[in-house]
């Protein structure tokens, strides 16, 4: 038998996370959690981080516009500000990094993107190879990514492993950019 997702009044289930209850939220708390839900990106039942990483490259054009130094200006500030959005959406949850908090996603594959614009190589393909290498690492979680995962708590906690994975991506698309261009 199906499983049933529910949307109501009371709040949004995703299978089995304890639903988020918006209706019993102040309006500063509803924007917190919506943004630490990526704009509703992480609520989708299946793989919320798979879709949040993937509506973080709706950005691209962002990135390109504001080119690799602000670029890097931005994601320094989306990173510090989703400390506390992940943080503090967390605990309105009251689920400690809970699946559908994807914000850390945002900050996780906008860093991935980097060396692509540094190096001026962006194209669907290139940000499809960022995106996978993101989501392998971010998944895998590799040294030191799941220590990280298990010993860091709070909005911190939450943002740096996704940041680390990005920068582990990033690296692997950097060396490559640097062989594949000399």
């Amino acid at each position: 038998m199906a499983k049933i997702i529910r949307f109501n009044f009371k709040g949004i289930n995703t299978l089995h996370k304890p639903p988020i209850q918006f209706n019993h939220m102040s309006w500063s708390n509803r924007c917190i959690v919506f943004c630490g839900v990526g704009f509703g990106s992480g609520l989708l039942p299946k793989a919320p981080g798979t879709f949040g990483s993937a509506f973080a490259l709706l950005f691209i054009p962002l990135w390109l516009n504001l080119g690799f130094l602000n670029s890097i200006y931005a994601i320094i500030f989306m990173s510090l500000i989703g400390i506390y959005i992940c943080g503090q959406t967390a605990k309105i949850m009251g689920v400690h990094d809970d699946g559908r908090i994807v914000w850390d996603e945002f900050a996780g594959q906008s860093i991935t993107l980097l060396p692509l614009i540094y190096f001026g190589q962006m194209s669907v393909f290139s940000a499809l190879i960022g995106f996978l290498l993101f989501r392998l690492f971010d998944v895998w979680k590799p040294w030191p990514i799941r220590v990280i995962d298990r010993q860091v708590h709070g909005g911190f906690g939450i943002m740096l492993d996704d940041i680390i994975a990005g920068l582990w991506a990033a690296l692997c698309i950097f060396i490559y950019l640097n062989i594949s261009l000399a």
